[in-house]
């Protein structure tokens, strides 16, 4: 069997400050054991880095880039996890992910660089993987009651919609209110480092 080449593993900055961080969060609100599927993987890093720490779980990682996929296998064969499978090609707006249930969905930093028919997606596909008791987390930055939680958000606002107007720093309060309508209830919002927030969405 030829592994994966290693110098296709890709390196994100942001992947490597903010993976601590989330996964103090993950690890309250996970369970102990089943299947986890991440959503919009990209690098991979950080799901090597959880599996690696939370070795219970089943690590299903995903993306639709191709390049986002070498980058995932090739930082699992470096990692040497055996709790990692091979990343699925998954896009949210299609109908089949490819995976039939999940105990969790991780999805970090995805719906505020996609349109917002890509969280309504995204919503939809983790409330029919999801049984009751299910974990959504999501991870990113948000606005509050409609303002921006810090200027410096309000510049990445305004750089991403100049990148592409579909794309912007959503509201929470209608994140959370998409997550109700599909039978996915939000706890208390977890403030994190440079200004980001982690929504974890239960299903009812």
């Amino acid at each position: 069997m030829t592994l994966p080449d290693p110098t296709l593993r890709q390196h994100a900055p942001a992947a490597e400050r903010n993976r601590e961080p989330i996964l103090a969060v993950l690890r309250q609100v996970l369970p102990a054991s089943g299947v986890v599927l991440e959503i919009a993987s990209g690098s991979g890093q950080h799901v090597t880095h959880f599996a690696a720490a939370l070795p219970g779980l089943i690590w299903q990682p995903s993306d639709p880039d191709v390049h986002a996929r070498e980058s995932i296998a090739a930082w699992t064969a470096h990692s040497g996890l055996a709790n990692v499978r091979a990343p699925l090609e998954l896009s949210v707006e299609r109908a089949s992910w490819g995976i039939d249930a999940a105990q969790a969905v991780v999805c970090i930093n995805m719906i505020h660089i996609s349109p917002w028919t890509a969280t309504e997606a995204l919503f939809d596909g983790a409330s029919r993987l999801l049984d009751s008791g299910g974990v959504l987390y999501l991870y990113g930055p948000y606005r509050r009651h409609g303002a921006h939680t810090a200027p410096s958000n309000e510049v990445f606002d305004q750089h991403l919609r100049e990148r592409n107007p579909a794309w912007g720093v959503r509201n929470m309060e209608a994140v959370v209110a998409l997550g109700e309508a599909q039978g996915l209830t939000c706890r208390e919002p977890v403030g994190m480092p440079a200004n980001n927030f982690s929504l974890v969405l239960t299903k009812r």
